[in-house]
């Protein structure tokens, strides 16, 4: 989030520094309205290598979707859009649970966690343009005003008591230390980033130089002495990352996850690739305390995979749900000999209503989805020859889509089945089953 400050009488303000502050303002707008989203991977880090698995949506909102910092190992904040606003969402990942956290009339951004209090931090913006930042109890929402001296635009808390943020200042951010008990605020380095984040098992706390245009270097501050110290350069022109818990740095470029070793390989090494889930433009990055989880900003990008069973092997399973009043089970085998076979049934009021036999076959360097309909004893619906057909229209990171059936993927135990049904008035009716391993 860019904050602004108030603009003095337009006699005093230069012309040159009325543009930058318009072009702010501008910048700011575009990207409240960009249509980011909010993902989630499992992260595996074992024996150096990067594992990104179990990958979810959790935002799935129109609009601006942002700023994710985890709570807890089982819980994230992050800034989403709701009645043409922008206020605080937990995530519950373990129940897939949504909560708003706060009812304000202003607009809320880059909530965090503060340290032994049951509260968050956040940035409001209102509507009048003021912006100040405020805790937010996490029982009841109510929230007050914590430092309003400063323009703070991003922030991170280095104890509970001292607090390292980026401030805007004429037409860049500014690094200041403020200290909650003494109420002073040092200025310690001009043209920093957004990105703030204590360094884990350590005194300090890393931000971003900005100061060479073409050459942004990541950068260490000890909040008590002032000390900063340099540590590397970023990914060009990169000014997003956050750090794992053996001292290791992550930034994203391009679709590419990279990592940074401190100490045992100063380069920067690819180490994961966002872009084969169909995720580009990617921002912020945050892992859980625990190592295991990792969130991450950006913008669905529908990639189209080549027609192969090996790109939708994740169909695989035994599926269970609800449709039509009753209980529904399909079981998917794994991709061999060309094919994967199912079998469908429906349950209600404890009887079979019908069964199904579907498989998806390599065809003419394409997929086919066919199937046929039985009776709960075994009399088929089709005659000898015949089958219910569904070409394949494109397979994306979490979708195979073919003409009238739509399979989606949620997570590694979870996916949506969208089945075209045709009425006898000519209509389509679109079915959705919800299956959970």
């Amino acid at each position: 989030m860019i904050l602004f400050s108030k603009l003095e009488p337009l006699n005093n303000v230069s012309m040159r520094l009325l543009i930058i502050v318009i072009l702010l303002l501008f910048n700011f707008q575009v990207k409240a309205q960009s249509n980011t989203e909010v993902f989630l991977f499992d992260l595996s880090t074992e024996d150096g290598v990067f594992i990104l698995s179990n990958f979810k949506n959790i935002s799935e909102n129109e609009g601006y979707d942002n700023q994710p910092s985890f709570l807890d190992n089982n819980t994230i904040l992050f800034a989403s859009t709701r009645n043409g606003q922008t206020d605080i969402l937990k995530y519950d990942l373990k129940y897939n649970l949504k909560l708003w956290l706060n009812f304000s009339e202003g607009s809320e951004y880059s909530p965090l966690k503060i340290p032994k209090q049951n509260a968050v931090s956040a940035i409001r913006l209102d509507k009048d343009g003021t912006q100040v930042l405020r805790t937010y109890d996490l029982k009841n929402g109510e929230s007050e005003k914590l430092i309003d001296d400063i323009v703070i635009g991003y922030h991170t808390w280095f104890n509970e008591n001292i607090l390292v943020s980026s401030v805007l200042e004429d037409d860049y951010l500014s690094l200041y230390v403020s200290n909650l008990n003494t109420h002073k605020n040092q200025k310690i380095d001009e043209y920093i980033g957004r990105s703030l984040h204590k360094i884990p098992n350590t005194e300090l706390v890393s931000y971003i130089s900005k100061k060479i245009d073409s050459t942004w270097v990541i950068k260490s501050l000890n909040p008590i002495t002032f000390e900063t110290k340099l540590i590397t350069k970023t990914l060009p022109l990169t000014e997003d990352m956050c750090w794992l818990s053996d001292g290791s740095i992550l930034m994203a470029k391009d679709g590419i996850l990279y990592r940074y070793q401190t100490k045992k390989d100063p380069t920067w090494r690819e180490v994961a690739l966002f872009k084969n889930f169909g995720i580009n433009n990617i921002s912020r990055l945050t892992v859980s305390p625990d190592g295991k989880k990792i969130s991450v900003v950006g913008e669905m990008v529908n990639i189209k995979l080549e027609p192969k069973l090996e790109n939708i092997k994740w169909i695989a399973g035994n599926w269970k749900g609800e449709a039509f009043g009753g209980q529904t089970e399909e079981n998917w085998s794994e991709p061999s000999g060309g094919s994967m076979m199912a079998t469908f049934k429906l349950i209600d009021n404890n009887k079979v209503a019908f069964y199904e036999i579907e498989i998806i076959r390599e065809v003419e360097n394409s997929l086919i989805l066919q199937l046929k309909h039985f009776d709960n004893d075994l009399k088929g619906w089709e005659t000898k020859d015949e089958t219910v057909d569904f070409p394949l229209k494109e397979i994306t990171a979490n979708k195979v889509v073919f003409e009238g059936m739509t399979f989606e993927k949620i997570n590694d135990n979870e996916m949506n089945v969208y089945v075209d049904i045709h009425q006898k008035d000519g209509s389509i009716e679109t079915v959705k089953f919800n299956y959970k391993k």
